[in-house]
């Protein structure tokens, strides 16, 4: 159809051309008669003038031919010479140069009559005077210009004015317009804002990201064949007649608003969508026959049903809901292609004034009278019988409750944050995206309930906030995100823990024993737990355990069963903090810059890290040494059904897999950790093998609890938003993230069977300080595995 505007534009410059000589003549013409205007004009004057001189020398001649005959003696006399064969030769010609140069001067009917007058004044009308042989200059012939009546005048000017306007000015008008109207083309190819949705693992909705405008687009053929004829029997019941406006509606709505009646519309479906989507919305004679243009351009390349199908998902309903999908999940909570009779006459009445029509508007009762409308329109069209009308008009309607919903607050702007990131806000807002995400619904409700009942019971403690991640090792799904334990509280309720930096204490010791088993120690190295001190610059740095007392000599397995601090300083400084620093960042901390600027107090939890950075950090261990991003998108996919981006799960071995066992079998040895945890703690699941950790900061700021199965990792956190200290005598994990850790853990493995790590091929074992202990093949000859004696100390947990 690019064609048809081409060839109307080519047709339009030729006008414009062929307008171009007739406005060049006409202008001539113009010039022309301005000319001979003042020709005319200026003869006038002096014809006026010459007038008036020849009356003058008329008088003058006349006077002197009454003075002779006075001087002659009689007039008698004088008419005698005058009359005689022979007369005075020098008067008679006196007189008659006189009156032949008036003669000459004027040849108009005034001048005559003037002449007349004058000769009959003077009593010389009878004088007869004798033809002289005057000698004559050669008559030069001249164009004579004869005055125009003022009425011809005006009649020829508006002749030309028409015809300059039908010739010149309109065409030049009607392509300058052609060529700044938005083409039709732009009802398809131009880009329709639609909305974002996020959806959980099994299809629920979560939540809907838009601009401003809420709009799902959907084929006709899912549009109820009710709602569709609704909206033609009220919008425009001669929408398949028109060929894109309708005159006599156009006209009738002209003359009621002229009688001031209320104001009607007069716009075709096709100009509604054209005012929508093409124009700008303010009433204007230009902006309607713009309107009126395009709609009939737009009728020539598209069918009435792609017309009736881009309306019907483009004009507003009300509020953020445009188009009929986004207005049937507003008001019914329910697609559109489940709407009823009912339901579709109510939507079909709200795009002419849907704040007016709204149910949740000041005056809720309207929509009532506007259906009835609605149905009266049907029946005219004979589109159901005058029964259904009554029988709908009589039904109850249930409307969906007014308010944004949002599940999984924190998790799904966590998600909008990684869309904008990989694709803009442009597209994340406006895009139509369909995004399912890993995270699942129940889950998250369970969690955000146990977070808000713990938080609460501890509130004795000094704690405003807890927050929790669920994760699945293998694959890097997020199952639940709880950032906060209310979103929508006033108190920074939307502030989320789990991307937000916090130090992770005694949790992040995981990485320092990691690399020391790499460096060559073992689960059974001995290390003395004892006093020591560290130069740093001017200061000295002094590690303490929780407990403030020491317990002498400790495997490496009792240090980070119990989280005894001072070991885990001494291992740092053997192994180096660059290299833990640097095994962090590829276990998944993010957070962490140059080791230059960490100390030895890293390893007890100094530096800050995220609780999705310490997820993949344990995730690692939980898949046997491979890290896995956590990436909770399972699928994106553009309004068009086209595949944008689908989850590929990739891992890269970081540590050994002899290492992630060995530290995930410290972890879940419940045996172990009985010196400060006891053997019937919260990090204790009967039935289940599950590695965990416990960490605090020395000011009581952060509190975490991590632990993990093959298939599951939870970690946990409570504290305050702003930083403030909790109670002192919170206990470690045990009284703060523990007993949160521990209710949603058992919840979700209460089906499960246990699956104990399996120890791999690298891994030999041998019988060692009473025990059967774990070793990296090679290493199981290193140690000298005689009894350790234990300094007793107070069973007050470390962090």
């Amino acid at each position: 159809m690019s064609i048809l505007r081409d060839l109307a534009i080519l047709l339009a410059k030729f006008l414009i051309a062929i307008g171009d000589g007739v406005i060049w003549l006409f202008l001539a013409v113009f010039k022309l008669f301005l000319k001979v205007w003042q020709i005319i004009q200026g003869a006038v004057r002096t014809t006026q003038g010459k007038f008036q001189n020849s009356l003058r020398s008329l008088k003058n001649s006349s006077d002197a031919v009454w003075g002779l005959a006075k001087r002659r003696g009689s007039k008698t006399v004088f008419k005698n010479n005058i009359l005689a064969k022979r007369p005075n030769f020098k008067i008679r010609k006196r007189i008659y140069r006189k009156i032949f140069e008036a003669k000459r001067a004027f040849k108009s009917l005034i001048f005559r009559q003037e002449l007349r007058v004058t000769l009959a004044k003077r009593n010389l009308s009878k004088f007869e005077l004798p033809k002289l042989r005057i000698k004559r200059r050669r008559k030069v012939r001249k164009t004579k210009f004869f005055p125009l009546p003022i009425f011809t005048k005006v009649k020829y000017f508006v002749l030309g004015f028409l015809v300059s306007s039908l010739f010149i000015f309109l065409p030049t008008l009607f392509v300058l317009t052609l060529e700044t109207l938005p083409h039709p083309n732009q009802l398809v190819t131009q880009e329709v804002a639609q909305t974002t949705k996020i959806y959980d693992r099994s299809g629920k909705l979560l939540y809907q990201i838009y601009a401003d405008r809420n709009r799902t687009i959907v084929p006709l053929s899912e549009i109820p064949k009710d709602l569709k004829n609704a909206t033609i029997a009220i919008e425009d019941k001669n929408f398949y007649k028109t060929p894109g406006f309708d005159l006599f509606a156009i006209a009738r709505s002209l003359l009621a608003n002229l009688r001031g009646q209320p104001l009607q519309g007069g716009s075709t479906i096709t100009q509604q969508l054209i005012k929508t989507r093409l124009l700008t919305p303010e009433r204007t004679i230009n902006r309607k026959v713009k309107e009126i243009v395009l709609s009939v351009w737009a009728e020539k390349i598209y069918s009435k049903n792609q017309i009736l199908e881009m309306y019907l998902n483009q004009v507003p309903y009300g509020g953020t809901a445009w188009g009929v999908e986004a207005a049937s999940q507003t008001y019914f909570d329910k697609s559109v292609k489940d709407l009823t009779l009912s339901e579709s006459t109510f939507l079909a009445g709200l795009p002419r004034a849907p704040s007016i029509y709204s149910p949740y508007g000041q005056s809720p009762s309207l929509w009532k009278s506007r259906q009835k409308d609605v149905l009266e329109k049907m029946v005219e069209l004979g589109f159901i019988t005058k029964t259904q009308a009554e029988e709908t008009s009589s039904e109850k309607l249930s409307f969906r409750k007014q308010a944004n919903i949002i599940h999984a607050p924190h998790f799904v702007m966590y998600i909008k944050d990684l869309l904008v990131s990989r694709y803009g806000i442009e597209m994340v807002e406006k895009g139509g995206l369909t995004v399912m995400t890993s995270l699942d619904l129940k889950t998250q409700e369970m969690a955000e309930e146990v977070v808000s009942e713990q938080v609460d019971a501890n509130s004795y403690l000094n704690l405003t906030n807890g927050a929790t991640l669920i994760t699945n090792p293998k694959n890097g799904d997020i199952i639940a995100m709880v950032g906060g334990r209310d979103y929508h509280s006033e108190n920074g309720g939307n502030f989320n823990v789990t991307t937000a930096r916090r130090q992770p204490g005694s949790t992040i010791k995981v990485v320092t024993y990691s690399q020391a088993l790499m460096d060559g120690f073992t689960a059974a190295t001995v290390i003395a737990d004892s006093p020591v001190s560290y130069a740093s610059g001017n200061q000295t740095y002094r590690p303490v355990n929780y407990s403030g007392g020491f317990r002498g000599n400790v495997t490496l397995r009792q240090a980070l069963a119990n989280s005894i601090n001072v070991p885990a300083v001494k291992t740092l400084n053997k192994i180096g903090v660059e290299k833990m620093v640097s095994l962090a960042k590829k276990m998944g901390i993010d957070t962490w810059s140059d080791p230059k600027n960490y100390g030895l107090s890293i390893t007890l939890g100094s530096a800050e890290v995220r609780m999705t950075d310490m997820a993949e950090v344990y995730g690692t261990l939980a898949n046997g040494g491979e890290r896995v991003d956590l990436n909770p998108i399972l699928k994106i996919t553009n309004y068009r059904g086209e595949v944008l981006e689908e989850k590929n799960v990739r891992g890269d071995r970081v540590i050994p897999e002899s290492v992630a066992f060995i530290i995930s079998n410290i972890l879940s040895d419940n045996r172990s950790r009985s010196l400060e945890f006891g053997t019937n703690s919260p990090l204790s699941i009967p039935g289940h093998t599950v590695s965990v950790k416990t960490g605090t900061t020395d000011n009581k700021r952060d509190n975490w609890t991590i632990g993990f199965t093959k298939n599951l990792l939870v970690a946990v956190w409570v504290g305050n938003n702003d930083n403030s200290p909790m109670d002192p005598s919170l206990t470690s994990g045990i009284t703060g993230a523990a007993p949160i850790w521990n209710r949603i853990i058992t919840d979700l493995l209460k089906d499960a069977k246990n699956e104990p790590f399996s120890p791999p091929s690298e891994i030999v074992q041998k019988p060692c300080f009473g025990r059967i202990e774990y070793f990296v093949k090679g290493t199981e000859n290193t140690v000298p595995c005689k009894p350790l004696s234990l300094t007793p100390v107070s069973p007050t947990p470390n962090p």
